[in-house]
């Protein structure tokens, strides 16, 4: 089994962000003991992914496996990632390369850990409906995958819950707030759907807020124990498919 793993953010201007990343690549090798877990971002924070993966490459490491902390396969995960990937082997990478599914739900099935730790970070608020509050994107395919988390969390609460995008949708959180109160919620707690703080899911957060969702919002998904045992799972699954190739 390889012992290099590559943790691949999108990346924040906020420095909160970068610092959530580390903590979550500390909390996964606390899961793996005897992996280098290391953390990247293709945008804004340092080091990129293929000085690490040079440095992985340095150090004598013959594979690594590269995990994408995306919680939908968008743009950053279908393009991005691939094209830095590619770059770095049009460099000189020599080193033998798994990249992981993403964090959200694949082939419409939502991680049981990713459900976990969004429960766990739930308010302890009486509420009889949740906001899912995500990023966004134009891509079609990524927000229905959202809108699947939204589904079975909703159903492991047993309440309703909606997601409410930051952007590239015109279901804001606010409008998915106004719909619960049609559908006969009261309370609305907010479950962020983020891995790290900022901008965005503050003005998603606001968004919500402004229909009168519950405060506070669950903090960002982050280094959540669960969370980090998911990206654990996705590096063991990688590691058995190569054994088993």
């Amino acid at each position: 089994m390889t012992s290099a793993v590559l943790l691949v953010a999108h990346g924040s201007s906020d420095p909160r962000a970068a610092s959530t990343t580390r903590a979550l690549a500390r909390a996964v090798a606390a899961q793996r003991p005897g992996l280098d877990v290391r953390s990247s971002f293709l945008d804004h924070a340092g080091p990129r992914p293929g000085r690490v993966l040079v440095e992985f490459e340095r150090l004598g490491h013959r594979s690594a496996v590269v995990v994408p902390l995306l919680l939908t396969s968008a743009y950053h995960g279908r393009v991005d990632l691939p094209a830095v990937l590619d770059e770095a082997r049009a460099d000189g990478l020599r080193m033998d390369l798994s990249v992981t599914d993403v964090l959200g739900p694949t082939g419409g099935h939502v991680p049981p850990l990713l459900l976990s730790a969004l429960r766990r970070n739930l308010p302890a608020v009486g509420h009889d409906g949740v906001v899912l509050v995500a990023a966004g994107t134009r891509d079609d395919l990524a927000r229905h995958s959202v809108d699947v988390a939204a589904s079975a969390l909703g159903a492991l609460l047993g309440v309703p819950c909606r997601a409410g995008f930051a952007s590239g949708s015109p279901v804001t959180p606010a409008v998915a707030v106004s719909a619960l109160r049609s559908a006969g919620c009261a309370r609305i707690a907010i479950s962020s759907y983020f891995l790290a703080p900022g901008r965005l899911h503050e003005h998603a957060v606001a968004s919500a807020l402004s229909a009168g969702a519950l405060s506070p919002a669950s903090p960002t998904l982050g280094d959540n124990l669960d969370l980090a045992r998911l990206v654990a799972s996705r590096i063991g699954y990688a590691a058995q498919m190569r054994t088993a190739a």
